[in-house]
């Protein structure tokens, strides 16, 4: 009996050592509810796969307050080893120097098998040095698409199988839907990002010289010109007229969707997992409308989700931990399950690959929209948008175009005002980071 006990005794105790030996890897993040829910799946998922690391994910509140937060923990010594930044931040943690880590050099000092090659490359190049060194992992990538109500299309008398491609159209079905009483026929998230930026790209227009930014620093806002004036005009006739309902900044609008409010919207891909879990309603997705009469649309959309950042300051074994993670979200068969469960892009050819071998695109139509734009050959007016101070310049589009919105301000005027705001805050960033 003694024997047994002594030996339970060592059992418990090797157990014990075994739990105080994991390394831990902090990971701030700004998923919440069903993406939160898979965030945390991850982890699991990593952690019961092996036992010398633990990944500890955290919501840090939204991508703003993210990375405010773990700007003033890496002043403080505190930073997570990994942080999920938006992709509007990107510019400004490639100028963050001695506070990140790139993910190429964490994969290789930790001997990690890595070919930043192997990865999307209308994903990877985003978040790629002009040396051709990968700097933070596309964890969460998406683009604009095109999400409609099916059941709302079938009640005002359209055909749920044919959903608008172009604005025209657009303006049309909001029309019908409206005479069918659906107080909101059409709605958008993120305004600057699918009215402006993959406006933009959609119709291989700048948004701001130096390709984007992608050139240098010293890139200036270009979305004033003629086309971006007329579609601003369009939905602000659109909103005169009950047609267009403009439901706040961020994602505000996609619960307006979800709940059948509206019926038309224009959003991240990403909202597919949230309408699939809690729609009420047969809905569809399709590509970003465009004009037909502009000589190169469509062309391709642009990048938007976040990707994942490693911070300075670390143990060699910690970011041993974190490359091993990344190589184990780098898997086909992981990967391929994020995509057909979130709506997020595949990060490599490999799991777009086993998802189409699966049949899931045939199942769930639509699905392969996101995919199927961004993978269009980029030009160097549609590769990506990559500014300083971009979070600032997306609030200054709100604020302007909110003036639009609500009659204050003309489209013209509007525009013009948030080119030299937002090119205000260019020069700052020019300056700050010489």
């Amino acid at each position: 009996m003694k024997l047994k006990l002594s030996l339970t005794a060592l059992a418990l105790g090797l157990a014990s050592l075994s739990a105080q030996a994991q390394t831990e890897i902090q990971w701030w993040h700004s998923m919440g509810g069903a993406l939160g829910e898979w965030v945390n799946d991850h982890a699991k998922d990593f952690n019961a796969s092996q036992t010398q690391y633990k990944i500890v994910p955290t919501f840090k509140g939204s991508y703003d307050e993210s990375m405010t937060a773990a700007i003033a923990a890496f002043r403080a010594g505190n930073a997570p080893h990994i942080l999920q930044v938006f992709e509007v931040g990107t510019a400004t943690m490639m100028a963050s120097k001695g506070a990140i880590v790139p993910v190429g050099k964490v994969m290789a000092d930790a001997g990690v098998k890595f070919d930043p090659k192997s990865y999307v490359q209308a994903v990877a190049g985003y978040y790629t040095a002009p040396s051709g060194q990968m700097l933070s992992f596309p964890f969460n990538s998406s683009t604009t698409v095109f999400h409609y109500n099916k059941d709302a299309f079938k009640a005002a008398g359209l055909d749920p199988e044919k959903p608008p491609k172009t604005w025209p159209e657009v303006a049309l079905a909001a029309g019908k839907l409206k005479a069918s009483g659906h107080k909101c026929p059409f709605t958008t998230s993120w305004v600057s990002w699918t009215q402006l930026e993959s406006f933009s790209a959609w119709h291989n227009t700048e948004f701001a010289s130096k390709g984007n930014g992608m050139r240098g620093m010293d890139a200036r806002l270009t979305f004033n010109s003629p086309l971006h004036v007329r579609h601003i005009e369009n939905l602000a006739n659109m909103s005169k007229t009950g047609l267009f309902v403009y439901k706040g900044r961020g994602n505000a609008a996609d619960a307006t969707f979800v709940s059948g409010e509206c019926a038309m919207t224009t959003g991240s891909s990403a909202l597919y997992g949230n309408i699939k879990r809690n729609a009420k309603f047969a809905s569809g997705i399709s590509t970003l409308p465009y004009y037909p009469d502009v000589t190169g649309a469509p062309q391709n959309t642009v990048i938007g989700g976040a990707s994942l950042w490693v911070m300075s300051g670390k143990k060699a074994d910690e970011y041993k931990g974190v490359a091993q993670f990344f190589a184990h979200l780098s898997k086909p068969e992981v990967d391929a399950r994020s995509h057909q469960r979130t709506g997020y892009l595949p990060l490599t050819p490999a799991s777009f690959d086993l998802t189409e071998k699966s049949g899931f695109y045939k199942q769930n139509p639509g699905t392969d929209v996101s995919v199927d734009q961004m993978i269009r050959k980029t030009t160097e007016k549609s590769r990506g948008i990559r500014l300083g101070n971009f979070v600032q310049i997306r609030t200054i589009n709100d604020e302007e175009l909110e003036q639009v919105w609500a009659g204050k301000k003309g489209p013209k005027e509007a525009l013009d005002a948030a080119v030299k705001r937002g090119n205000e805050q260019l020069e700052r960033f020019e300056k700050a980071n010489k």
